[in-house]
């Protein structure tokens, strides 16, 4: 089936679903949402069966409803109309939410349901429910949309009013006022977007990434410590990490990056490199252990690793390597990884010295992992990755992942050929000709289909999965797999240093020429700059 998805921006919705249907052998193509005609021309040249609109922040042109088939992915129950719904999921003491699907028409979102689905309300901030519930809800649905509208089988939306804009003013925090969990969970509200409008230390910022803290205690906003990025401030029942601002008018950065010289004085209050949860508290590493496998968690905002965190992480390898028989590398709460962390270099004043020194961060992390040669590495794609983040887990023995998992192999879009030693890994797995192909195309595939080309071990379901992850765990360790990986690092070794090398060497005029497309690149993709086209391999591209 020809099979238009019409959106706002290729988001992860908008990327778990294309992948779903190219699975499917959907003929299907992207089309941005910019204006009427833009949307029009790119309908007619591609002439869909059927428009489906997972991600869109615009109204619909009566011209595209009226003359498509056109059906609208709502992140909300039946009878919930209007934008703002999952704060209002958050907001509202409810323990189930739901996603529907309706057709579009002059009733802004009032359309008739051809499939709908509910999930728990997870204790969570808003981008994560949408990246997780709502996502995974939403694949869930297509099965039966596709076939509710081919048997025309539709129930009436509820009309009710339509939400009222969720304001700043309804988000604001009153610091003299508000208990902890009160501030955490309007941040939750509105984390990743749009923040909590605030003001810290005279500096106009929106407030991002919400911990409680149990041991701290100041004075309500006082900022009682620092600690790998994020500040800690008193409530008036305790204290709160936030590890994230984004000063009006610029970018998110970690907080301590945005206060830079305000934070004179205030105390770096450090924790073990690898934290044991014995408390409630700001932290980005951890491990837990189960019989002798060793899992180690990674949670870094949005999947993006600095110079910084890539050194510790790879200390925690380096550290765990001599207490474990199995490492599985878990990733985050929201993403594996996504490679190099483009904000921090935005903001730098020396953006090639420190671009440079974070893909060598990162080279060195995958080397501990490569050569890791006691032990059985995992990774677990439990969630998505892009970027330098698959090849993070393409670097370990196995790779095993979650059904509904997006990856995006690939750099070109950045302007950037790659490091992470993926001529290495990548080959290795899948072949020359299908590495450079997906290197090229640029394109989010599923893990089902990255199981199919051999790019993956394993996709388990979404149900059992980390049982599932245990059991392949434990049993991956075999001391014949230890000696044969020993030998054949130690007869590779030199070649596979060289893929390294040669990565780097073309890598270099990438971070250091000031007239590099890295540096545009960069630029448009932190300072969100809106798409004036479809990106053209994005449409109708057709898998061979």
């Amino acid at each position: 089936m020809k099979t238009l998805l019409l959106t706002t921006t290729f988001n992860s919705q908008t990327q778990a679903i294309y992948t779903k249907l190219k699975d499917l052998n959907y003929t299907v193509s992207v089309c941005f949402a910019i204006n009427e005609q833009q949307i029009l021309q790119e309908i007619e040249a591609f002439k869909p069966k059927l428009i489906l609109c997972p991600f869109l922040k615009s109204y619909l042109p009566a011209s595209v409803y009226k003359n498509y088939p056109t059906y609208i992915l709502h992140p909300a129950p039946r009878g919930d109309r209007g934008a703002y719904s999952l704060e209002y999921a958050l907001q509202e003491p409810t323990k189930r939410w739901g996603v529907v699907v309706l057709r579009a028409n002059s009733e802004y979102d009032g359309g008739d349901i051809y499939a709908e689905a509910s999930f728990e309300v997870r204790k969570t901030y808003k981008a994560s429910l949408y990246r997780q519930e709502v996502v995974s809800t939403s694949l869930k649905l297509l099965d039966e949309l596709f076939e509710n509208i081919e048997n025309n089988r539709a129930i009436p939306q509820i009309l009710n009013s339509i939400h009222e804009p969720f304001t700043q003013a309804k988000r604001a925090i009153d610091w003299p006022r508000d208990t902890t969990q009160t501030i955490i969970d309007k941040i939750y509200l509105s984390d990743s977007l749009p923040g909590v409008l605030d003001e810290i230390l005279g500096v106009e910022c929106y407030l991002f990434g919400a911990w409680e803290e149990e041991r701290l205690r100041g004075e309500p906003k006082e900022i009682l410590a620092k600690r790998d990025g994020a500040i800690c401030l008193g409530t008036v029942d305790g204290a709160v990490w936030v590890s994230h601002l984004k000063e009006v008018g610029r970018f998110k950065l970690p907080a301590t990056y945005v206060l830079k010289e305000r934070l004179k004085g205030v105390k770096e209050h450090r924790l073990p490199l690898l934290f044991d949860k014995s408390y409630k508290t700001f932290y980005e590493t951890s491990v837990e252990f189960r019989d002798k496998v060793a899992y180690l968690c990674f949670n870094f905002h949005n999947g993006a690793m600095s110079t910084a965190q890539c050194i510790r992480l790879k200390y925690a390898v380096e550290y765990l390597k001599e207490r474990c028989e199995v490492l599985v590398l878990v990733g985050g709460m929201d993403f594996f990884s996504n490679g190099i962390h483009l904000n921090i270099l935005e903001d730098s004043q020396k953006q090639g010295e420190d671009g440079w020194a974070n893909i060598n961060a990162m080279n060195d992390l995958i080397r501990s992992i490569i050569f890791a040669d006691e032990i059985v590495t995992v990774a677990s794609f439990a969630r998505n990755a892009g970027a330098g983040g698959v090849f993070l887990g393409l670097a370990c023995d196995y790779v095993v992942a979650k059904e509904g998992v997006t990856l995006n192999p690939h750099y070109k879009t950045l302007g950037l050929t790659g490091s992470e030693y993926h001529t290495y890994t990548l080959p290795k797995r899948v072949g020359q000709e299908m590495s450079q192909k997906l290197l090229d195309e640029c394109l989010p595939i599923s893990v089902s289909y990255a199981k199919k080309i051999g790019m993956i071990d394993k996709v388990f379901e979404d149900r059992d999965y980390y049982e599932e992850l245990h059991s392949f765990a434990r049993d991956a360790f075999d001391d014949d797999f230890v000696w044969e990986k020993q030998d054949y690092l130690e007869e590779h070794g030199e070649e596979i240093e060289a893929c390294k090398e040669r990565e780097i060497e073309v890598m270099y005029p990438e971070f250091w020429e000031e007239d590099s497309a890295f540096h545009e690149l960069r630029r448009e993709f932190v300072w969100k700059v809106c798409a004036t086209e479809t990106p053209e391999r994005l449409k109708n591209v057709v898998r061979i």
